[in-house]
């Protein structure tokens, strides 16, 4: 009787520890939520009003190895995505931040206030953003250029497109392309296509990994336009046409095709290394070069200008017309450069 009573007891302990682990892997489902602008609480699912910081304090920073920006028409702020550490550091350790025009930060967290792996996982829906690069606001929906997976040499990437409601926050669908480890910049038409980069290898012997991608809005990707003439294809954009501009990194072309695929022109930017592109109503394109440092300006019909130089690491930018600015994230300087247009308009 000892003996088995032992055995119950022990089988017993062992089923509490079990159901103990269950519940530490599976917390209870919470709300999905977004983080507060600044202020006490961070987050709204903490007890206690809310309480904005007061107006005699500005906030700068939030920004870490942000690769794009883009722009919220409703609420007239600049929107960053941060990647946050390497897949192979964490997973799911993105977020986005908001920020007002003069760079000072608005919400630091607003999507990804939660902590990675568990606090994600439980929200209804959970929240998967591990590692954005490219980024678009298009009719109401906030478009990422994310991916899955790379958290070992053996753990092969898988790029995903996620999309997210602009005035919540709340995840609205997500498109996984397995044949592209990852996407560098993505542009989306008003039907909701997306037009995404490879960039792919830095000689011509890797012609091939040079590469625009098309993926409509029910989820079907086709490789649109690989090879030359495209030279590290970077920066995408859709011009006042619907036509696909495309920067490149290995010359300083600027390229326009059709929505098919077909190449329709090419400029020259006043620089090579080229990695954001900027359309404005009146045909101007601007494009930053991220190996050299500067921003030209094409105006139709015009030679390219140089109106900026010597900016490290300028990525993927977004115009703010709010103040009529340019928006350079500077990647691993973990900063914005604000290039201003002239009064706003």
């Amino acid at each position: 009787m000892t003996r088995l009573n032992v055995m119950t007891g022990a089988a017993a302990l062992a089923v509490g520890v079990g159901a103990g682990v269950m519940l530490a892997q599976a917390p209870p489902s919470v709300p999905y939520f977004v983080g507060n602008a600044l202020g006490l609480p961070v987050e709204p699912m903490t007890a206690g009003t809310f309480a904005a910081t007061s107006s005699n304090v500005k906030v700068f920073g939030a920004i870490y190895s942000a690769e794009s920006c883009s722009y919220d028409p409703v609420r007239n702020l600049i929107v960053v995505p941060n990647r946050g550490v390497p897949q192979n550091v964490q997973t799911n350790n993105a977020w986005v931040s908001l920020l007002n025009h003069d760079g000072s930060v608005h919400t630091a967290r607003w999507i990804g206030v939660q902590n990675p792996g568990p606090p994600r996982a439980a929200l209804t829906p959970p929240l998967v953003l591990n590692e954005p690069y490219g980024s678009d606001v298009v009719d109401g929906t906030l478009y990422l250029a994310d991916r899955d997976g790379s958290t070992s040499p053996d753990d092969k990437g898988v790029a995903v497109i996620r999309r997210f409601t602009l005035a919540t926050g709340l995840p609205a669908g997500e498109t996984r392309v397995p044949d592209v480890e990852w996407f560098n910049d993505i542009a989306v038409a008003r039907d909701g296509t997306v037009y995404a980069t490879q960039t792919g290898g830095t000689t011509d012997a890797d012609a091939a990994t040079w590469q625009v991608w098309k993926i409509t809005r029910d989820g079907v990707a086709t490789r649109l336009i690989q090879g030359a003439p495209l030279r590290r294809p970077n920066g995408i954009a859709i011009d006042p046409q619907g036509n696909v501009v495309v920067v490149n990194m290995l010359a300083p072309d600027v390229q326009t095709y059709s929505p098919a695929g077909a190449l329709l022109k090419t400029e020259q930017a006043a620089q090579a290394g080229n990695d954001g592109v900027v359309i404005m109503a009146d045909g101007t394109k601007y494009v930053s070069s991220v190996l050299q440092g500067g921003v030209s300006r094409l105006r139709p019909g015009q030679a390219a200008e140089l109106i900026a130089t010597n900016i490290p690491s300028a990525a993927s930018m977004c115009y703010d017309p709010g103040a009529n600015q340019l928006v350079i994230p500077m990647n691993a300087n973990n900063a914005l450069a604000f290039v201003p247009l002239g009064a706003p308009r």
